[in-house]
Protein backbone atom coordinates (compact mmCIF):
# COMPACT_ATOMS: atom_id res chain seq x y z
CA UNK A 1 0.00 0.00 0.00
CA UNK A 2 0.99 3.57 -0.64
CA UNK A 3 -1.04 5.83 1.41
CA UNK A 4 0.58 8.99 0.24
CA UNK A 5 0.05 8.38 -3.62
CA UNK A 6 -3.70 7.29 -2.91
CA UNK A 7 -4.41 10.61 -1.05
CA UNK A 8 -2.92 12.62 -3.79
CA UNK A 9 -5.11 10.27 -6.10
CA UNK A 10 -8.41 10.79 -4.02
CA UNK A 11 -7.28 14.79 -4.10
CA UNK A 12 -6.79 14.93 -7.71
CA UNK A 13 -10.08 13.62 -8.68
CA UNK A 14 -12.32 14.71 -5.80
CA UNK A 15 -11.14 18.26 -6.90
CA UNK A 16 -11.61 18.16 -10.16
CA UNK A 17 -15.22 17.26 -9.02
CA UNK A 18 -15.77 20.37 -6.77
CA UNK A 19 -14.58 21.96 -9.90
CA UNK A 20 -17.58 20.83 -11.91
CA UNK A 21 -19.98 22.02 -8.89
CA UNK A 22 -20.61 18.74 -7.44
CA UNK A 23 -20.84 15.00 -6.59
CA UNK A 24 -21.69 13.02 -9.68
CA UNK A 25 -20.17 15.19 -12.20
CA UNK A 26 -17.42 13.38 -13.18
CA UNK A 27 -17.74 10.91 -16.74
CA UNK A 28 -16.93 8.36 -14.70
CA UNK A 29 -17.28 7.39 -11.20
CA UNK A 30 -15.12 8.46 -8.35
CA UNK A 31 -14.78 5.63 -6.88
CA UNK A 32 -12.96 4.14 -10.16
CA UNK A 33 -11.44 7.44 -11.40
CA UNK A 34 -9.48 7.44 -7.72
CA UNK A 35 -8.70 3.77 -7.89
CA UNK A 36 -7.39 4.33 -11.78
CA UNK A 37 -5.11 7.34 -10.43
CA UNK A 38 -3.45 5.29 -7.64
CA UNK A 39 -2.36 2.50 -9.31
CA UNK A 40 -1.10 4.53 -12.21
CA UNK A 41 -0.96 7.82 -11.74
CA UNK A 42 0.24 7.90 -15.35
CA UNK A 43 -2.61 9.35 -17.41
CA UNK A 44 -1.13 7.97 -20.71
CA UNK A 45 -1.48 4.54 -19.61
CA UNK A 46 -5.36 5.12 -19.04
CA UNK A 47 -7.84 3.83 -21.65
CA UNK A 48 -5.97 1.67 -23.43
CA UNK A 49 -7.81 0.44 -26.44
CA UNK A 50 -7.14 -3.80 -26.84
CA UNK A 51 -9.02 -5.55 -29.85
CA UNK A 52 -12.39 -4.82 -29.34
CA UNK A 53 -12.03 -3.35 -25.79
CA UNK A 54 -10.57 -0.35 -23.55
CA UNK A 55 -8.50 -1.30 -20.76
CA UNK A 56 -8.65 0.81 -17.78
CA UNK A 57 -4.87 0.62 -17.57
CA UNK A 58 -1.55 -0.67 -19.51
CA UNK A 59 1.47 -0.01 -18.04
CA UNK A 60 4.62 -1.99 -16.99
CA UNK A 61 2.81 -3.96 -14.76
CA UNK A 62 0.55 -5.26 -17.81
CA UNK A 63 -3.40 -4.53 -17.96
CA UNK A 64 -5.05 -3.46 -14.64
CA UNK A 65 -8.66 -3.53 -14.96
CA UNK A 66 -10.80 -1.94 -12.08
CA UNK A 67 -14.41 -3.17 -11.13
CA UNK A 68 -16.52 -1.77 -9.44
CA UNK A 69 -19.88 -3.55 -10.38
CA UNK A 70 -20.54 -7.26 -11.25
CA UNK A 71 -17.74 -9.55 -13.03
CA UNK A 72 -20.27 -10.34 -15.26
CA UNK A 73 -19.79 -7.48 -17.22
CA UNK A 74 -16.19 -7.99 -17.97
CA UNK A 75 -16.09 -11.62 -18.62
CA UNK A 76 -15.80 -11.65 -22.26
CA UNK A 77 -13.11 -8.40 -22.30
CA UNK A 78 -11.31 -10.69 -19.44
CA UNK A 79 -11.02 -13.26 -21.68
CA UNK A 80 -9.34 -11.14 -24.20
CA UNK A 81 -7.09 -9.61 -22.13
CA UNK A 82 -5.69 -13.36 -20.35
CA UNK A 83 -4.91 -14.55 -24.01
CA UNK A 84 -2.23 -11.63 -24.37
CA UNK A 85 -1.23 -10.34 -21.02
CA UNK A 86 -1.32 -10.52 -17.37
CA UNK A 87 -4.21 -8.82 -16.21
CA UNK A 88 -4.70 -7.34 -12.44
CA UNK A 89 -8.31 -7.42 -11.52
CA UNK A 90 -9.38 -4.84 -8.77
CA UNK A 91 -11.99 -4.92 -6.65
CA UNK A 92 -13.40 -2.41 -3.96
CA UNK A 93 -14.65 -3.30 -0.73
CA UNK A 94 -16.28 -0.67 2.18
CA UNK A 95 -14.78 -1.69 5.56
CA UNK A 96 -17.04 0.94 6.82
CA UNK A 97 -19.58 3.13 5.06
CA UNK A 98 -21.32 6.69 5.67
CA UNK A 99 -24.48 6.43 3.56
CA UNK A 100 -26.02 9.63 2.65
CA UNK A 101 -29.69 9.73 1.09
CA UNK A 102 -29.98 12.44 -2.07
CA UNK A 103 -33.61 13.06 -2.86
CA UNK A 104 -33.91 12.94 -6.48
CA UNK A 105 -36.57 15.12 -6.64
CA UNK A 106 -35.19 18.33 -5.35
CA UNK A 107 -31.19 17.12 -4.61
CA UNK A 108 -31.88 17.66 -1.15
CA UNK A 109 -29.08 15.63 0.97
CA UNK A 110 -29.95 13.54 4.16
CA UNK A 111 -27.60 13.52 7.17
CA UNK A 112 -24.58 11.47 6.89
CA UNK A 113 -24.94 7.94 9.09
CA UNK A 114 -22.37 5.31 9.56
CA UNK A 115 -23.67 2.23 8.19
CA UNK A 116 -23.79 -0.46 10.58
CA UNK A 117 -23.17 -3.16 8.65
CA UNK A 118 -19.11 -3.47 8.27
CA UNK A 119 -17.33 -5.16 5.29
CA UNK A 120 -14.70 -7.93 4.71
CA UNK A 121 -12.53 -9.56 2.03
CA UNK A 122 -14.52 -12.78 2.46
CA UNK A 123 -17.62 -10.72 0.46
CA UNK A 124 -15.46 -11.09 -2.81
CA UNK A 125 -16.02 -14.42 -3.39
CA UNK A 126 -19.79 -13.72 -4.73
CA UNK A 127 -17.81 -12.03 -7.99
CA UNK A 128 -15.40 -14.40 -8.29
CA UNK A 129 -17.68 -17.18 -8.40
CA UNK A 130 -18.51 -15.44 -11.53
CA UNK A 131 -15.77 -15.71 -13.62
CA UNK A 132 -14.67 -19.13 -11.57
CA UNK A 133 -13.36 -21.11 -14.75
CA UNK A 134 -10.76 -18.20 -15.40
CA UNK A 135 -9.59 -17.87 -11.61
CA UNK A 136 -6.47 -20.67 -12.70
CA UNK A 137 -5.27 -18.30 -15.61
CA UNK A 138 -1.82 -17.97 -15.68
CA UNK A 139 -1.84 -14.59 -16.63
CA UNK A 140 -4.99 -13.17 -13.96
CA UNK A 141 -3.89 -11.76 -10.76
CA UNK A 142 -6.24 -10.46 -8.22
CA UNK A 143 -6.08 -7.34 -6.06
CA UNK A 144 -8.69 -6.43 -3.33
CA UNK A 145 -9.01 -2.97 -1.86
CA UNK A 146 -10.35 -2.31 1.11
CA UNK A 147 -11.82 1.22 1.77
CA UNK A 148 -13.94 3.23 4.32
CA UNK A 149 -16.39 5.57 1.83
CA UNK A 150 -18.83 7.56 1.51
CA UNK A 151 -22.10 6.56 -0.63
CA UNK A 152 -24.81 8.50 -1.68
CA UNK A 153 -28.01 7.14 -2.66
CA UNK A 154 -31.00 8.12 -4.29
CA UNK A 155 -34.59 8.45 -2.46
CA UNK A 156 -35.97 6.15 -5.29
CA UNK A 157 -36.60 2.53 -3.53
CA UNK A 158 -39.64 0.81 -3.38
CA UNK A 159 -40.79 0.70 0.03
CA UNK A 160 -42.20 3.71 1.93
CA UNK A 161 -39.18 4.88 3.17
CA UNK A 162 -37.95 4.73 -0.70
CA UNK A 163 -35.16 2.87 0.49
CA UNK A 164 -35.44 -0.77 -0.16
CA UNK A 165 -34.27 -1.16 -3.80
CA UNK A 166 -32.95 2.46 -3.78
CA UNK A 167 -29.98 2.83 -6.73
CA UNK A 168 -26.60 3.83 -6.06
CA UNK A 169 -25.43 7.23 -7.29
CA UNK A 170 -21.87 7.82 -5.86
CA UNK A 171 -19.14 6.36 -3.84
CA UNK A 172 -16.22 8.50 -2.76
CA UNK A 173 -13.66 6.76 -1.15
CA UNK A 174 -12.21 8.36 1.96
CA UNK A 175 -9.11 5.74 3.49
CA UNK A 176 -7.15 3.44 2.34
CA UNK A 177 -7.09 0.07 4.48
CA UNK A 178 -5.63 -2.92 3.11
CA UNK A 179 -4.86 -4.61 -0.23
CA UNK A 180 -5.33 -8.21 -0.51
CA UNK A 181 -3.09 -9.66 -3.53
CA UNK A 182 -3.76 -12.63 -5.05
CA UNK A 183 -1.30 -14.05 -7.60
CA UNK A 184 -1.80 -17.88 -6.96
CA UNK A 185 -3.58 -20.85 -5.58
CA UNK A 186 -1.86 -20.75 -2.46
CA UNK A 187 -2.31 -16.66 -2.18
CA UNK A 188 -5.89 -17.89 -1.55
CA UNK A 189 -5.21 -18.64 2.33
CA UNK A 190 -5.65 -15.11 2.66
CA UNK A 191 -9.03 -15.48 1.95
CA UNK A 192 -9.66 -18.01 4.87
CA UNK A 193 -9.67 -16.83 8.50
CA UNK A 194 -7.42 -17.69 10.69
CA UNK A 195 -9.36 -19.22 13.51
CA UNK A 196 -10.77 -22.01 11.42
CA UNK A 197 -10.07 -25.69 12.50
CA UNK A 198 -7.26 -28.23 10.71
CA UNK A 199 -10.54 -30.13 9.32
CA UNK A 200 -13.16 -27.84 8.86
CA UNK A 201 -17.27 -27.25 7.12
CA UNK A 202 -18.45 -24.47 6.01
CA UNK A 203 -20.39 -24.01 8.74
CA UNK A 204 -17.00 -23.55 10.79
CA UNK A 205 -16.05 -21.09 7.50
CA UNK A 206 -19.06 -19.13 8.04
CA UNK A 207 -18.95 -18.91 11.80
CA UNK A 208 -15.00 -17.85 11.31
CA UNK A 209 -15.71 -15.42 8.68
CA UNK A 210 -18.66 -13.61 9.76
CA UNK A 211 -21.04 -14.86 6.81
CA UNK A 212 -23.88 -16.61 6.00
CA UNK A 213 -23.96 -20.51 5.40
CA UNK A 214 -24.72 -19.64 2.01
CA UNK A 215 -21.80 -16.95 1.04
CA UNK A 216 -19.44 -19.98 2.94
CA UNK A 217 -20.86 -22.42 0.47
CA UNK A 218 -19.53 -20.13 -2.23
CA UNK A 219 -16.37 -19.40 -0.96
CA UNK A 220 -15.87 -23.00 -0.79
CA UNK A 221 -16.73 -23.87 -3.92
CA UNK A 222 -14.15 -21.28 -5.37
CA UNK A 223 -11.31 -22.37 -2.81
CA UNK A 224 -11.61 -25.82 -3.50
CA UNK A 225 -11.92 -25.07 -7.69
CA UNK A 226 -8.52 -23.15 -7.18
CA UNK A 227 -6.92 -26.10 -5.28
CA UNK A 228 -6.28 -24.07 -2.09
CA UNK A 229 -8.57 -26.35 0.12
CA UNK A 230 -9.08 -29.93 -0.45
CA UNK A 231 -12.09 -32.30 0.51
CA UNK A 232 -11.36 -34.72 3.25
CA UNK A 233 -14.70 -36.61 3.45
CA UNK A 234 -18.61 -35.30 5.30
CA UNK A 235 -18.91 -34.18 9.11
CA UNK A 236 -23.00 -34.24 9.20
CA UNK A 237 -24.00 -34.05 5.76
CA UNK A 238 -21.57 -31.28 5.34
CA UNK A 239 -18.21 -31.35 3.01
CA UNK A 240 -15.00 -31.34 5.48
CA UNK A 241 -12.32 -29.42 3.90
CA UNK A 242 -8.09 -29.23 4.55
CA UNK A 243 -6.10 -26.26 3.66
CA UNK A 244 -3.98 -27.35 1.03
CA UNK A 245 -0.51 -26.62 1.99
CA UNK A 246 2.71 -25.23 -0.10
CA UNK A 247 5.25 -27.46 0.74
CA UNK A 248 7.97 -26.00 -0.51
CA UNK A 249 7.42 -22.63 0.92
CA UNK A 250 7.19 -23.87 4.10
CA UNK A 251 10.11 -25.48 4.00
CA UNK A 252 11.85 -22.66 2.68
CA UNK A 253 10.58 -21.06 5.68
CA UNK A 254 11.17 -23.12 8.05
Amino acid sequence: MDQERFQAACGAVINQARERKGIGTLSEKTLHAVLKHYFDPCMENHETKIGPYVADIVGEDGIIEIQTGSFNQMRKKLEVFLSVERVTVVYPIARTRWLTWVDPETGALSAKRKSPKQGSRYQAFFELYRIKQLLTHKNLDLCIVMLDMEEYRFLNGWDAKRKRGASRMERIPLALIDEIRITSSQDYIKLIPLTVPPLFTTRDYAAAAGVHLAQAQTALNVLHYVGCVRRTGKQGGLWEYEIVRDETIESQMA
